[in-house]
């Protein structure tokens, strides 16, 4: 926050005198983001920590939405505007990696919600990966040179590290491979399941590179040019139909392909796919190049199968492609995403294709096809394995982002019902992305932000209520949008208490009629009223337009909505029976209708007065009163305790101009001092003088209670459009300057209101006692002389005396002409005394001015903030507290920011919910150190993959990495990376394919052991041990590879003495020997199989029930 507060340029004052205490000041201002919701219109990149579960979204402007469960959203925000490249978590542990535009690579601190380092590159960054459950970083630039990063977590910094692969260093240590200069690396992939010794290197002109890192070698090579295409299939449909071709060597054409996309298709890093810019898909079988013992590096492979979606000629890129693998036990195949391919000019779709190959990646199959068609631009996808999903789950579930800011999630069901249907097209959208406050769809329309107060009923006897209104708006969520994949994040130990009181409020009107209202005492809000347009047992005409005006009186729990049609709704928030009167009034009538209430909110009643919109609602007189404003230019006072209507004006500007601000000052009944009886003082209401401003400027004050004006309509002299109106207390002037002493000294009032009261009384043909006219000059001598009244215009702002207006002077103490044109005002307090002045102009710059001098002491923009341009629309969704918070609508983006440094409404970092989970990432942890213990102990370990996806993770494709636990990887890709390629040799960890491979007569099944003593069973199982070890070695150092034996072994071991018959019986009883332990081999792997099962779901059980229980009752 540090960042936003220097951006806040201080404005140019004039010289002050005797400034008031209570002035804002320079120092005061400290301008945050303190809550933002919704996914931004310019969001373009997405990434997923499948272990958190948390979704983050890049976007074009420099910023990054994190987005958990139980309504926990996070923004972050780099200091410059720029798009970001890539987006990857360092999966786990807190941390999220990113590129920008300008090559700047970004480490944020989800837990800080900060960058915590950052390293500028030189080169332009064509490829970024991170190693998974590590934080080591692979980066490939446009010159070829592959790099290796490290974010130090002691430290908190981005280090390069010395081991690097320039393509001359790979073409000088490996014949035969020729690197072009300037090719760029285009794709870099760590090879699954090589616990992070190999990684594969895609360069622009086609070639592929698996570079085992511990041997400094390139393991295989891969080039289009010199391929020998086995099959060529155009995946066209749905069904089982693909037209194949067999393509000899040399009738093709021998060129080289620009790659634009590559994904791993099988777990184990066998299958690669690779999109070229043509629109070819080729899926290259590794397995045969790479996985025998010492195999040598091949330049070409017949082993290759090439995909096309369309067979037109001019096909478009392979932008986007991800996989996802189906592991039953009895298929080999999956799924493949792909953005791109199709002909030029075709709809834009994303298409999935269901590729078999269980006889083999020679007679790979398309049997399915579905076009997804977007509802936007595609923008970018990620796949989402499922939270507890089991190993046979064939298809996960996938995130698609499209423009401008819209998700939808399509999980595994959905895409099930999908590949099962014949029709090859889908416009089906999957689960839209849950706002926590809605705005576009339903279109919100009005905003507004209320405090509630401690005393009133609706903040110490809702409690009960509103937590009931919390699980049920959970459970309607949860129903409908179902199984939604988010759910990380810890909320604050604030919020998440229970009896805490409402403190504030947050009401949104929307374009249907309906209005929510959410519980905004904590930064993470809650949903706890809908209020829908209809209303039981009763027709009303215009009952679902547009909502235009919101208002709300915490002490009564009294809600007021206006329509574009002119109808106003009052309702009760809190209701003591069942059964509740709807008054509905109309000009010439009113009706009683009684209703079942069964959430305990009462609709009172409905007012259907003028078919006008209603253009500004404000409760007066402790909530007995509610002053409507119309956009005809009339006034209604409404009685909320008889539910009638007290009076009506006339149109108080002759342009018939809409109300837009009223204004109310409290006093004293000061009938008191006059001379009128006990009964009738009693009776006597306090009165309230309500200040009315028309858009053309003009100004009425009327009484509250009778519609009497105690001034005439005032106009300002020059045409302006109005904003608002303010009535400030005087002693504001008399601590702030005196200017012009003769405006505010004490002068004789009535010879001065009489005229004015007579042309009021005129308007409204009445006429008024000569008394009457004395006691209302002493009324405003006693409370309104001392006022101030603060008009906001369009150009400018204009202080002035009430007394000068009504004697009729248009002098104004103060007048501020601005530069630019302003759109909403609203001015806040500081210990309860109103001090400065907020402005929001049109160019998105917001304005800071001290009250009551109305100096500038700050500006912000929009765009430095929030990378938000000004809308027109804006101005009638924004709202404000007291205390200078604001609440600001953009498209799908809802934001709270403070501005100033003395508050604090949301209680933060207290209440403010933690992006991520420290509980669940040293539980994620446990399990990999106790599977790893497991696996030392012979455990079979599938187990721990059921523990990890019932522990809200599902990352089957790289379990067997987490196996050997981060931290042993870590330390050994420490080692790697830490030296130059080639100076010396590598004694890490041994990549799980180089395999020993043993004859089965040289496996010995164990039979059951009978039961020995501890000390004897200890020292049996270390001799079996070395036994086993000698014979597993034949004798040699364990130290030392296999090695190939020489023909004089091979011999001394299995040449028999006897003649040929003998040879015979010996061979054929090895035969049935064979076959029995292939036998017991069979039922033991059935057991651990079993056994594995078992455990599963156990472990799955236990997750399930510790995910019900909060993280400080662990």
């Amino acid at each position: 926050m540090a960042m936003l507060a220097k951006l806040f340029h201080k404005g140019v004052q004039s010289p002050q005198h005797n400034v008031p205490r209570e002035s804002v000041t320079l120092k005061d201002l400290d301008p945050r983001v303190a809550v933002h919701y919704g996914i931004p219109s310019t969001a373009s990149i997405l990434a997923f920590d499948p272990i958190q579960r948390l979704l983050a979204i890049g976007t074009l402007d420099g910023r990054i939405k994190v987005i958990g469960g139980d309504n926990i959203e996070g923004l972050l925000l780099s200091a410059k505007p720029l798009p970001f490249k890539y987006l990857v978590f360092l999966e786990n542990q807190g941390f999220l990696a990113s590129v920008s535009n300008e090559n700047e690579v970004q480490v944020w601190d989800l837990e800080r919600r900060c960058i915590a380092s950052n390293l500028q590159w030189e080169s332009n960054i064509t490829a970024f990966s991170v190693i998974y459950g590590t934080n080591f970083m692979y980066v490939g630039d446009e010159f070829g040179f592959l790099s290796v990063l490290k974010y130090d977590l002691e430290e908190g910094k981005i280090l390069q590290l010395p081991y690097h692969l320039p393509a001359n260093l790979i073409t000088e240590a490996e014949a035969g491979i020729s690197v072009h200069d300037h090719q760029s690396v285009v794709g870099v992939l760590y090879q699954p399941c090589s616990l992070g010794n190999r990684v594969l290197i895609a360069y622009q002109n086609g070639l592929i590179i698996l570079w085992d890192v511990t041997e400094d070698r390139a393991v295989l090579v891969k080039s289009y040019k010199d391929l020998q295409l086995k099959d060529d299939k155009v995946a066209d449909s749905p069904n089982d139909t693909m037209r194949e071709q067999f393509t000899d060597a040399s009738n093709y054409e021998q060129a080289e392909k620009e790659i634009s996309s590559l994904c791993w298709v099988s777990s184990d890093g066998s299958i690669l796919a690779v999109g070229y810019v043509d629109g070819d898909i080729l899926l290259w079988n590794l397995s045969s190049d790479s996985s025998s013992k010492d195999q040598q590096r091949q330049t070409a492979s017949n082993n290759a199968i090439k995909l096309q979606l369309s067979s037109g000629n001019r096909r478009l890129p392979v932008i986007v492609l991800h996989c996802s693998e189906n592991t039953s036990h009895t298929d080999c195949g999956g799924q493949l995403f792909v953005y791109g391919g199709d002909e030029i000019g075709s709809e834009e779709v994303l298409t999935i294709l269901n590729l078999d190959w269980s006889s083999g990646i020679e007679t790979l199959k398309c049997v399915g096809r579905v076009d997804l068609t977007l509802n936007g631009s595609f923008a970018d996808m990620i796949l989402v394995p499922k939270s507890g999903a089991t190993e046979r789950c064939d298809i996960s579930s996938l995130f698609v982002l499209s423009n401008p800011g819209q998700l939808h999630f399509y999980d595994d069901s959905c895409l099930s019902a999908l590949m099962s249907q014949s029709e090859k097209k889908h416009s089906i959208l999957g689960v839209q992305y849950p706002e926590v406050i809605p705005t576009v769809e339903p279109y919100m329309t009005v905003g507004k932000l209320k405090l509630v107060q401690p005393e009133g009923s609706f903040s110490s006897s809702l409690s009960e209520l509103v937590s009931g209104a919390k699980h049920q708006e959970a459970h309607r969520m949860n129903t409908l949008n179902g199984m939604w994949p988010l759910t990380g994040g810890v909320p604050g130990h604030l919020s998440s208490a229970e009896g805490n009181g409402i403190e504030r409020v947050y009401i949104g009107g929307y374009q249907d009629g309906s209005v929510r209202i959410w519980d905004a005492t904590f930064p993470v809000l809650s949903c706890i009223f809908f209020l829908g347009s209809e209303v039981d047992g009763i027709e009303v005409a215009g009952k679902n337009a547009s909502v235009s005006a919101l208002d709300f009186f915490s002490s009564s729990s009294s809600l007021a909505i206006g329509n574009e049609y002119g109808l106003v709704r009052l309702y009760r928030l809190t209701g003591n029976s069942d059964e509740t009167s709807l008054h509905f009034v109309t000009e010439t009538k009113q009706e009683v209708h009684n209703l079942h209430v069964e959430n305990g909110v009462q609709c009172i009643a409905i007012f259907s007065l003028l078919n006008s919109p209603v253009c500004t609602l404000q409760y007066i007189n402790s909530g007995d009163g509610l002053a409507v404003g119309f956009e005809c230019g009339r006034v209604a006072m409404l009685d909320t305790s008889s539910l009638s209507v007290l009076f009506f004006t006339d149109c108080l500007s002759s342009s018939s101009s809409p109300v837009i601000s009223i204004a109310v000052q409290t006093f004293p009944n000061s009938h008191s001092n006059l001379d009128h009886s006990e009964n009738n003082r009693s009776n006597e209401p306090t009165k309230e003088p309500i200040f009315i401003l028309t858009r053309d400027a003009h100004i009425v004050v009327m009484d509250s209670t009778t519609g009497k004006m105690f001034i005439s309509p005032l106009m300002h002299p020059t045409e302006s459009t109005a904003i608002s109106i303010y009535i400030l207390e005087g002693n504001l002037l008399s601590e702030g300057f005196s200017e012009n002493p003769s405006l505010i000294s004490s002068q004789d009032p009535v010879a001065k209101t009489e005229p004015a009261q007579t042309n009021a009384h005129k308007e409204h043909d009445s006429v008024e006692t000569e008394s009457d006219s004395i006691a209302t000059s002493i009324y405003l001598e006693q409370n309104l002389m001392d006022l101030l009244v603060l008009l906001c215009c369009e150009n400018a702002l204009h202080l002035y005396s009430l007394k000068s207006l009504i004697k009729g002077e248009r002098k104004s103490l103060r007048t501020v002409d601005l530069e630019k044109p302003c759109c909403w005002t609203t001015i806040f307090k500081k210990n309860g005394k109103a001090c400065g002045l907020i402005l929001v102009y049109q160019t998105g710059l917001i304005e800071i001015r001290s009250l009551p001098d109305l100096e500038m002491v700050g500006e912000i923009s929009l765009m430095s903030i929030l990378r938000w341009g000004f809308k027109t629309s804006m101005s009638k969704t924004i709202s404000s507290s007291d205390t200078g918070q604001l609440v600001l609508v953009n498209g799908c983006e809802v934001a709270f920011i403070s501005l100033l440094g003395f508050e604090n409404d949301f209680r933060i970092p207290e209440a403010l919910p933690c992006l991520h989970d420290k509980v669940l990432e040293a539980a994620a942890d446990a399990a990999v150190r106790f599977s790893q213990n497991q696996k030392k102990q012979g455990t079979s370990a599938g187990i721990f993959g059921g523990i990890i996806k019932g522990f809200k993770v599902g990352k089957v494709e790289n379990s067997g990495d987490l196996i050997e636990g981060r931290s042993t990887i870590v330390a050994h890709l420490e080692g790697i990376f830490s030296r130059f390629p080639f100076s010396e040799p590598s004694t890490g960890i041994a990549d799980d394919r180089e395999v020993i491979e043993l004859d089965i007569d040289d496996i010995h099944i164990d039979e059951p052991a009978p039961v020995i003593s501890p000390s004897l069973k200890s020292k049996s199982e270390e001799k079996d041990k070395e036994t086993a070890r000698e014979k597993l070695f034949e004798g040699g150092s364990t130290d030392t590879k296999p090695r190939m034996r020489t023909a004089e072994e091979i011999k001394a071991k299995y040449r028999k003495d006897g003649d040929t018959s003998a040879a015979a019986s010996h061979a054929r009883d090895k035969l049935v020997e064979r076959g029995e332990k292939l036998e017991k081999l069979s039922l033991r792997t059935e057991e651990l199989q079993s056994g594995a099962e078992n455990f599963a779901e156990l472990a799955n059980e236990l997750v399930k029930t510790m995910e019900k229980r909060k993280w400080w009752k662990l």
